[in-house]
Order: structure tokens, then sequence, then C-alpha cells
């Protein structure tokens, strides 16, 4: 037979629960009967005396673990804000038939508690909080409970747990906004979420305190469904927190216009004396579908490039036919391209980015940004206003004309008059881009012989060039805007320096025509006679030149004389063939000199003419052939010449003629006019006759 371990205990009999409990282990095959005298007495009563038999028999004996066994039992921590009757404790796993508590006075009335602790053991083992939790002190409590366990053979062993109940440090509950004015819109539904009522703090339920029956409205109190424990215990002493709650107020039925005054209670449902109140006052209010009012109901307006980012254009003032402006909303709809560059502040439309007129983006969009202000009023559906926004982006004039960088022209001396010298291509970053004049400083002069085209910039030159020891000239053109700002006054202008260098044009030998002439002549008795007058010209023109025979050729006349020969005179050497001085040449003119010539001759001569009297010389050689016939010889006319001549550039000349087109509302007055005229000279002159 199995022994019964020492402190077991043996029995409890009679109304007045005794436990007793074996000193030593029990051995039935030793000792298998025990006779005791049991005394027992109370305060205030006589001592009662019972004889005691008791059987020791072999069998399986029950026995509990350690350390609930043990002398000192088991212990328990359990934070004092533990959920009420949650399960702390279990006495042992499987199960059992039956339990007893550890014996007390009389007037004790429920078996299942001793020593006055709040704990509650149940038939199957487990453990409990009190029904109303324990007290939140801040001090740590200590609950011993000695239990006994019996099982359906009458086996039975005792032990006990000690709950030792922890200071809890969880926040207290707190209502942020305890008073809040909630507006319905008349017709919301069942069910439907009207305002929400928020809390602080741990395990938090919600209940509403008044009125005592809401007919309206109902709150989230997070209760549990009935039956079985609220959630499932955890091994030991471990507690599962309660879920968690929104205290979402919604309706119980179809609302109408009304108002309700609402008391919330917000508690902690492990200590329900930590607790918070709200009050809610909840008008239900009657739907207004007209939408809102806005003064201006259409913005059109001219803005500066340079106002500032958060700038106000315009406030508008809008109303809600329903007397609700606070619950206005604002917002901004249109392209993204003029939307992003403003944004609502409340009613407030204000800069939300630079406006740049001179940006690539805002020219794109024509310098115009439109946008449309969207004012909505709350209810069910909602009640929207449209404002729109036109808004033209008006230019500053910012920047300051840039010139262009090393601007230097070359042209030469001689250019003639108009001749294009150069163009002056100033920047401006201000739009319009084409908005530069040019102008010239003191204007064209003689010591500044240019002009300067207002619109192109393209220089010209208008008077000689080229004075003495003059290689240079250096031009002041000014740079102005014009059509970059609205105040046609506000122009920014620089002055740029522009560089003309002259070229020297090297000297070009005089111009004949014809370089090369035949002439005959008769020659007469007497004095000098002019023969031809040559036709040269310098460069450049109004050049003085000089003439003078450098050469020439004496032979006797065989008739006219071949080009090819004159040719072939020219290049090979000659002698002077004015060595008797019959030829003299005064200016451009050459003369003949008679000299008793008994037969024909013919005389070539080189002329050369030059112009300045400088080195190196450039000159033009004219070839002349002269045939002469004595006066006696009969010959052609006294002096013929052929010539040939170079081709000369055609010139032109336009001639203009003022010329007076009067209109034809003009011609046909002044034709009414004169019929007028013409009768009344015909009626005068009738009348006359008629006399």
């Amino acid at each position: 037979a199995q022994q019964e371990p020492a402190g077991t205990p043996l029995s409890a009999a009679s109304p007045r629960q005794v436990t007793l409990r074996a000193g030593a282990e029990l051995d039935a095959r030793r000792v298998n009967q025990y006779a005791l005298t049991l005394r027992a007495a109370c305060p205030g009563e006589e001592e009662v005396a019972e004889r005691l038999f008791i059987r020791v028999t072999a069998g399986r004996a029950l026995r509990c673990d350690a350390p609930f066994a043990s002398a000192g039992g088991d212990v328990v921590r359990v934070p004092a804000d533990v959920a009420p009757r949650a399960p702390l404790y279990t006495v042992l796993p499987q199960p059992l038939g039956g339990l007893t508590v550890s014996a007390g006075c009389p007037g004790s009335r429920s078996p299942r508690r001793n020593h006055g602790t709040p704990l509650t053991l149940t038939r199957r083992g487990l453990v409990l909080a009190p029904a109303g939790g324990f007290d939140p002190s801040k001090d740590t409590q200590m609950f011993r409970l000695e239990i006994e366990v019996t099982d359906q053979q009458g086996h039975n062993c005792s032990g006990a747990v000690t709950v030792e109940v922890l200071p809890s440090h969880h926040p207290p509950v707190t209502i942020p906004e305890p008073q809040q004015d909630v507006v319905v819109p008349e017709g919301t539904g069942p069910l439907e979420v009207v305002t929400q009522v928020h809390a602080s703090g741990e395990n938090v339920r919600y209940a509403i305190l008044a009125p005592a029956v809401p007919a309206l409205f109902t709150i989230d109190e997070g209760e549990q469904g009935s039956g079985g424990p609220p959630w499932p215990p955890r091994a030991r002493h471990e507690a599962v927190p309660p879920p968690a709650v929104t205290g979402e107020i919604r309706s119980t039925r179809r609302l109408e216009v009304a108002h309700a005054r609402l008391l919330v209670r917000a508690y902690n449902a492990l200590q329900p004396a930590d607790q918070a109140t709200a009050t809610l006052n909840v008008t239900v209010q009657g739907t207004d579908r007209r939408a809102p009012s806005c003064v201006p109901a259409l913005y059109v307006s001219q803005v500066h490039e340079t106002v500032s980012p958060g700038s106000t254009l315009v406030t508008l003032r809008c109303a809600d036919p329903a007397g609700a402006e606070g619950s206005l909303r604002y917002t901004l709809e249109g392209p993204p391209g003029s939307r992003s560059h403003f944004h609502m502040e409340g009613p407030q439309l204000q800069v939300n980015a630079t406006l740049d007129y001179d940006s690539e983006a805002m020219a794109a969009v024509g310098f115009q940004l439109t946008a449309t202000v969207v004012v909505t009023a709350g209810g069910q559906p909602p009640r929207s206003t449209r404002v729109p926004v036109l808004m033209t982006v008006t230019p500053v004039n910012e920047f300051t004309p840039e010139c262009p960088s090393g601007i230097a022209f070359t042209v030469p001396e001689t250019a003639p008059f108009g001749s294009v010298v150069g163009h002056v291509n100033g920047t401006d970053r201000d739009r319009p881009l084409d908005s530069l004049e040019y102008s010239l400083e003191g204007g064209p002069s003689p010591a500044q012989p240019f002009s300067i085209d207002t619109r192109t910039g393209e220089i010209r030159v208008v008077g000689p060039l080229g004075s003495p020891r003059r290689t240079s000239y250096w031009l002041p053109v000014r740079l102005t805007d014009t059509r970059n700002d609205l105040d046609p006054a506000n122009r920014r202008s620089r002055l740029c320096n522009v560089a003309v260098h002259l070229q020297a044009v090297p000297e070009r030998a005089p111009l004949c025509t014809p370089e090369v002439q035949e002439l005959w002549i008769t020659a007469r008795t007497g004095g000098r006679q002019p023969v031809t007058h040559l036709a040269c010209w310098g460069d450049p023109e109004g050049t003085t030149l000089s003439y003078a025979i450098v050469g020439g050729e004496e032979r006797p006349s065989r008739g006219a004389t071949h080009p090819l020969a004159v040719a072939r005179a020219l290049i090979r050497a000659s002698r002077a063939g004015n060595e008797d001085g019959r030829f003299q040449l005064v200016g451009n003119t050459l003369s003949y000199i008679p000299d008793g010539l008994a037969e024909p001759r013919t005389f070539v001569l080189l002329v050369e003419v030059w112009g300045s009297p400088g080195a190196p010389r450039r000159s033009t050689v004219v070839a002349l052939v002269v045939h002469v016939t004595p006066h006696s010889t009969p010959v052609p006319p006294s002096t013929t010449a052929r010539r040939t001549t170079l081709r000369k550039e055609p010139l032109v000349v336009t001639r203009t003629e003022a010329a007076w087109h009067p209109p034809a509302w003009f011609v046909a007055v002044l034709t009414v006019s004169g019929i007028l005229l013409l009768a009344n000279l015909g009626c005068v002159a009738q009348s006359l006759l008629r006399r």
C-alpha cells in the first residue's frame, strides 16, 4: 500500500470544520488503525471532546505539486489593475472532484474563502480576482489562500498560494475635449457615425450616463458577449487585456431635426474608479440645398511678375445659406501649369511661387494664369460654388540691356556714303526680347561720320573717312529697352563702346579711256596745233594727275596702223619719238608743232599718267599713234580720230516728281459741285435773256 506524506489532511467532520494532518508518513502495512481523542473549543463555548478512529488503508495517494504543497506555498504576483474575476492561479491541471478551503471560525459564510481574503476559489481549482477588482493602492497587497484538494476516492492533499498584488502605474483616463458641439445633417441614417469621443488611458470603456435610456444615439461600450469567460485565461496568473473600443457615437434611427445633450463616461475597465466625463451637444440640423454665395463671383486681375510668394491676391467673402460659415472649405482646380502658382489659405487666394514673366513656361501659357476656387459647404450631399480666376502677369523692367562682347568693325578708309559698317546686337533678359532701341551719342558729325538704325542696330557711313592720321573711331552706342514695363517711363539703358577701324586702301593707278588712240592730222603752217585731250581719272576721285611723254617711235606713214603693230611697238624698246620736239603735252592736251614736214609720217607716243608724287608711283601708260600728213598732200578731213573706248557702267538717274492724287471722295464732291455751279450759271443766263 502507498503511504501518505506528512501533513496530508485526514478528514473533515462536523459542521465546524477541523483539518487533521499526519505528522509522519503513514504505512498501512505497519499500522492500519489509530485511536485519537479530539478536543476543540471556541471562545465563549465549552470544550468538546470526541473519540476519533482513523483507519489507514493501502491505495493510490493524491499528491499536490511543489511549490504549492511546500510549507511556504506558491506565490503569484499580479498588477492591481487586473480585470475583475480574472483567473490568477490554477491549483491542479487535471480535473478535480472537489476543493475544500482551510478551516475557519463559526460565522464564515463561504467555505471557499479564508482569513478574509477577497480571492475566490472555484470547484475547478481556479483562483479568481475579486469581482470588483483590487484596490488601486500604491502599496503592495498580500493575500494568502490555504487549499485542500480531495479526489473522488477520498484521497486528499493540501497547500497554499499567496497572491502578491503590485501597484499599477497606468496613466489616468482623460478626455482631451470634455465639451463638444456636434452638428448632424437631417436625414442621417441608422448606425451612421455621428461623432467620436477620444479618451486616453488603459483599458478604456465608454458609456452614456445621460439620458439614462438614449433614444437617438448609442456608443461603442466594448461589451462582450455572454457565456463563458470574457477571454481565455493564460497560464497561471497572466490575463488577456480587453479588446479596444472606438468611442464612436452612432445614430439608432433616421434622424430628424432635434437637439440632444449626451453625458459620456470614459473609464478603465480594470479600475472603474479611474474615469472621466464629456458633454456632447448634438444638433440635428435641417439641410439647405442652396450652394454658398461668394463675392466676387469672378476674379479678373493683373499682377506684377515681382509679387512675392505668400502675397494675398484676393480674399473671398463667401456665405453659406445654412448659416454655417465656419464649415466652408476652399480648394483649387485648374490646369497644373497655372494652379501650381497659387494656393488657398482659408478664403485667401495667395501666390505660391514666383511669377516670372521672362520664363519660357510663362510664355507658353500666354502670360495668363487660370484657376477655379471651389467653395464647398458641409452636409450630405456637399454643396459647392466655383469662382473662376483669370490672372494676367504683367512685365517689370528688372534687367539692364547687355552689350555684346568685343564690338569692333573694320571698314575701308575709302568707303562711300551709305556703306554698311556692321550690326550691334544687344541683349536683354526682359521680355519682349526685341524691344531694344539703338542710338549714337552725339549723333552724326564730321568727327563721327556714322549713323545707326534705331531698330536693327545697323551702323552706316554718312561722311568722308580717313582724315589725316586717323586710323579708328570709337562710337558710343546706347542700348535702351522700350517695352519691358507697363510704365513707359521705366526704362533701362547701357552705353556700349563700338570700335570702327579704318583699313588703309593702296593707291591705284589712274584710269584712262581709251588706253590706245590712233589719230590723223594735217600739218598746217603757223603755231601749235592741238591733237587730242587725254580722258583720265585718278583714285580717289579728284586726284590731280600728271602727264609726260616717256617714249615712242617715228616711222614713214603706210596707212592705218593695225592694233597688233601698235602693241608690238609698245613691247619692244623704242627711242623717244619726240626728240625734235614736234609734240608738246600741256596737262592732258597733246599738241603738234609744225616744222615743215615734207612727207607723211607716223609717230607712236607713250604718255605716262600718274597721281600723287609719293613712292612708289602708280601710273598708267597711254599709247598714241599720230599720222601726220603735210598740207600739200590730199588727205581726209584734217583731224580724224579713231578711238577705242572702254565699256562704262550705265548711269541710272532717278528723278522724283511731286504729284497730288486726291482721294475718290474729293473727286466726287468736286464733280458734283461743278455740276451744281454750271446749273446755277445756266439758270442765271436764262433769266437775263428773258428780260
